[in-house]
């Protein structure tokens, strides 16, 4: 089989393979359906400086080709994830990276700082979707001066690998990305969900409880395609590519347009062990090409 070790910063990956956030758990959930060190790199669920419960329900809905939801990063804290949840995951022989989050430039940065000390976590995914609650709510992602203060906040108490996830629902993505770069990222990943709602029109009413949701499945695979083929074009870091890949062909695609890696979130609801089928079919696909690794292929997209 063609070689599919890639690498992201200093974190070396088996495979391009990883999982999205919010997705997978913390891994051990899908223990029982894949085996997990065969993954290039699990990222556990969104964690905060302080618990957070999240949205009321309902906080999910199906749609066409994707879903919606609104959970609100529920989750126990770094300091709970350290104590209970870190002993349980740090043995796994993968990457495992913590998805990081907060309400203001404190807090993602101590959140980073506590994240820092636990030795077996290699890298950090640094999610700038979240809203400012120092300006109202703004996310801090949609500005090139948010996503750098952010960012260079970070980069000062976190000194491992530092992959920023990117909203999709702002105006020029490629000058967010090149501000995370200049400021010490890692590497970037994209996208993160697109803003969207549902209606119950018996109810006349929204259908989740805060009417609006981040839509993700495969609806939403041929923007997240656009936008990373922009970014990749456009910065000298890795890009790490999400956003409907269902298939091994979808994967080689985000691969073509300059992914180094890419992570696969909703289709973990609909077949557990899809991640090792996209991994075996992306060796697949070389082997029957004649490629004999998978550096042949990324940022490869002719035209």
């Amino acid at each position: 089989m063609a070689n599919l070790n890639v690498k992201i910063g200093r974190m070396a990956l088996k495979n391009p393979v990883m999982t999205a956030s919010g997705t997978f758990g913390y891994g051990i959930e899908f223990q029982d359906f894949v085996p997990l060190d065969a993954l290039g790199g699990i990222i556990v669920k969104g964690t905060t400086l302080e618990a957070r419960q999240g949205n009321d329900y309902p906080r999910m809905v199906e749609t066409a080709s994707g879903m919606l939801n609104c959970v609100g990063l529920q989750n126990k804290g770094v300091k709970y994830f350290a104590e209970k949840i870190y002993p349980q995951i740090k043995d796994i022989d993968t990457n495992v990276i913590v998805n990081v989050s907060g309400h203001s430039v404190e807090s993602y940065a101590e959140c980073a700082a506590a994240v820092d000390a636990l030795e077996r976590i290699p890298a950090i995914e640094l999610n700038i979707s979240c809203p400012n609650v120092k300006q109202g709510g703004m996310a801090f992602g949609v500005t090139p001066e948010g996503a750098a203060r952010v960012v260079r906040a970070v980069r000062e108490t976190y000194h491992k690998t530092l992959i920023v996830k990117l909203s999709p629902n702002v105006t020029d993505i490629v000058s967010i990305a090149r501000a995370c770069e200049d400021e010490g990222a890692d590497a970037v990943s994209l996208i993160n969900t697109l803003m969207g709602m549902a209606v119950d029109i018996e109810r006349r009413r929204p259908v989740l409880s805060i009417a609006t949701g981040g839509l993700s499945g495969p609806a939403v695979k041929p923007v997240a395609l656009r936008m990373v083929w922009q970014v990749a074009k456009a910065v000298r870091i890795p890009v790490v590519g999400l956003g409907g890949i269902m298939t091994a062909t979808d994967a080689i695609e985000f691969l073509m347009a300059g992914a180094t890696a890419v992570e696969i979130g909703t289709a973990n609801f609909i077949d557990p062990q899809v991640t090792m089928k996209v991994r075996d079919g992306i060796g697949a696909w070389l082997d029957a090409h004649g490629c004999q690794n998978v550096q042949e292929i990324i940022g490869q997209l002719e035209g």
